[in-house]
């Protein structure tokens, strides 16, 4: 994967739904915020749990694909909002290949995950996207696979808020 990814229209999308959960439910990024940073940790471990990376003990090998990206489509979904109340400038990056396992890889995801709660700013948030988008890569997920899965979760969530989720 070599292809960039521009993330511009996915934030204003993800505001679009953050802004209906916070209509529906009388929530606000600021009331929100911790909440928000426990369920990425969530999500990397759902879907570190998918992928079957740290399972030393069992033969049997990762969830499906389809799987496996609709968990990377809800942690996305968690990183792009935390990035909203910053508001970020950087929205185009290219997923690089890592030179870390993938256990490793969700090492790295958790520290960055902490590192955001610790240190709330563009620094840190830029440094957990770029290693998220880079975790796609190891997942075997093109840019279009990233949009892809983002988009069809997204209208997974509004239907959810639409009926009481």
């Amino acid at each position: 994967m070599n292809n960039s990814i521009e993330l511009k229209d996915l934030y204003k999308l993800q505001g679009e739904l953050d802004d209906e959960i916070a209509r529906l439910h009388g929530v606000s990024y600021e009331t929100t915020h911790e909440r928000r940073l426990l369920a990425l940790i969530i999500e990397l471990g759902e879907l570190a749990n998918e992928t079957r990376c740290f399972k030393y003990w069992s033969n049997k090998g990762p969830s499906p694909k389809e799987r496996i990206v609709d968990e990377y489509a809800d942690g996305l979904h968690f990183l792009l909002s935390l990035g909203i109340p910053l508001n970020v400038k950087k929205t185009l990056y290219t997923p690089v290949k890592s030179s870390l396992d993938l256990t490793e890889q969700f090492h790295n995801l958790y520290k960055k995950a902490i590192a955001l709660k610790d240190s709330y700013d563009i620094a840190h948030y830029e440094d957990a996207m770029q290693d998220y988008l880079n975790l796609a890569y190891s997942l075997d997920m093109s840019v279009e696979d990233i949009r892809d899965c983002y988009l069809a979760k997204l209208k997974v969530n509004h239907v959810r808020q639409d009926t009481n989720y």
